[in-house]
C-alpha cells in the first residue's frame, strides 16, 4: 500500500478570491499547496479592463501570506463592450493569461456577462489571432431549459458554432458536469481542454436534494445524475492531457449560504490535494494525480511545470468544518466520504 506520494506542486486552473477581507481570509488556503491559479474576474465591479486585473493583481499580492510561492494568473470578464485593443494589450503585457465568458444572469455576479454573442465576435476574432484561450462558463440561461439540461444545451447552442466561427480560438470548458461535455472533449482535439472541479468528483444531486436540502453542497453549474459524475471521475484519472483540474472553489459565508435564495458555491480551497487523492486511489489512478493537478493545465496554457513538489502522506487529514472570516463563517467543503491523505 502507498504510503507517500510526491507530485509536481499543482496549480489551480479555476478559482474564485473574492476581495478585500474575503481574499485575505481564502487566499492563505490555496497558497499553501498551489503553485498558479486562473483567478475569476467576476467581482463587483468585475474585471473588465487591463487596468482592473492589475489593481486586482496588486491586491492578491499584497494579501499573499509572507514566504508563500504563489502566482496569481488574470483574466478580464467578456462583456459586449470589450475592447479588442485592450485584451490584446493585456496580453502582450503578459497581465492576463484567459478572457472569461459568462452568459449574463449563469452564475455569482454574472450579470454584466454576454446576451448576444455577435457583439463579442471582434473580441473572439483577436483573441484566436493571438493564442490568447477563452475560459467558458458552459450553461445556457434560458429559463425554459431545464437547470440540469444547460450545459448540454450550451455546447448545442453556444459552443459548436462560436468554435466553427472561430475554429483558431483556444477554449477551455470549465467546471463542466456532464456526459455531454466529457463526450464533446473527447471529440474536439482542436484547441479544446476543460477543467474538473473537486466537488463534482463526489457529490451527484442526490448529495443536494436527497433527505432534505443541503445549501453547501449548492453550486453551478449544479450537480448532476449518477451518470455524470462516473463520466466526470473517468475523464479526471485518465490521464487524458484535455483534462485538468480547476477547483472552482468559491467562498460564501454561511449567512449568504442559508438564505431562501442562497449562493452557489463550494469552498474547496483547504482540502482539495485530500479529496483527489481519496478519490484517484479509489479508482486505481494514484499514478494520473499528477498529470490532473500539476502538467496538463500547464501544457494547455503554455507554461512550464513546476519545479517545486508537493508531498501526499496517508494520515488522515484534520481540516476545520469551517474558517473565519470578518465578515462571517465560511463552510468547507463536507466531501462524505472518509479522507486518509493529507498533504
Amino acid at each position: 500500500m502507498t504510503k507517500t506520494l510526491t507530485i509536481r506542486r499543482p496549480d489551480d486552473w479555476h478559482l474564485h478570491l473574492r476581495d478585500g477581507d474575503m481574499l485575505r481570509a481564502v487566499l492563505p488556503h490555496t497558497s499553501r499547496h498551489f503553485a498558479r491559479a486562473i483567478i475569476m474576474p467576476n467581482l463587483v465591479p468585475p474585471v473588465v479592463t487591463a487596468a482592473d486585473a492589475r489593481g486586482y493583481r496588486d491586491r492578491i499580492m499584497a494579501a499573499l501570506p509572507e514566504g508563500d510561492d504563489f502566482t496569481p494568473l488574470m483574466t478580464l470578464y467578456l462583456t459586449e463592450d470589450t475592447d479588442p485593443a485592450d485584451v490584446a494589450a493585456a496580453h502582450a503585457e503578459g497581465l492576463v493569461t484567459a478572457v472569461k465568458l459568462y452568459p449574463a444572469g449563469a452564475t455569482t455576479n454574472s450579470a454584466s456577462g454576454v446576451s448576444n454573442f455577435a457583439n463579442v465576435a471582434k473580441v473572439l476574432e483577436k483573441m484566436a489571432e493571438i493564442g490568447l484561450p477563452l475560459c467558458t462558463h458552459g450553461e445556457v440561461t434560458d429559463h425554459s431549459v431545464d437547470i440540469f439540461d444547460r450545459e448540454a444545451v450550451f455546447i448545442d447552442r453556444i459552443l459548436g458554432p462560436m468554435r466553427r466561427d472561430h475554429p483558431d480560438l483556444r477554449v477551455v470548458m470549465e467546471h463542466i458536469t456532464t456526459s455531454n461535455a466529457v463526450d464533446y472533449v473527447r471529440a474536439n482535439d482542436k484547441n479544446l481542454a476543460a477543467t474538473i472541479t473537486t466537488h463534482h468528483l463526489v457529490i451527484n444531486r442526490n448529495h443536494i436534494l436527497a433527505g432534505g436540502i443541503k445549501p453547501h453542497y449548492y453550486c453551478l453549474p449544479v450537480a448532476k445524475r449518477e451518470e455524470h459524475r462516473l463520466a466526470l471521475r473517468a475523464a479526471a484519472t485518465s490521464g487524458d492531457a484535455r483534462f485538468f483540474l480547476g477547483t472552482d472553489s468559491a467562498p460564501h459565508t454561511d449567512a449568504n449560504k442559508l438564505l431562501p435564495c442562497g449562493c452557489a458555491g463550494c469552498f474547496t480551497a483547504l482540502n482539495t490535494m485530500s479529496i483527489l487523492a481519496e478519490v484517484f486511489e479509489q479508482d486505481g489512478a494514484l499514478d494520473t494525480l499528477e498529470a490532473f493537478t500539476s502538467r496538463n493545465g500547464a501544457a494547455y496554457y503554455g507554461l512550464p511545470v513546476n519545479e517545486s513538489t508537493l508531498t501526499l502522506t496517508r494520515t488522515a487529514p484534520t481540516h476545520p468544518a469551517q474558517i473565519h472570516t470578518s465578515e462571517g463563517p465560511v463552510t468547507v467543503f463536507d466531501p462524505a466520504i472518509p479522507l486518509h491523505w493529507s498533504a
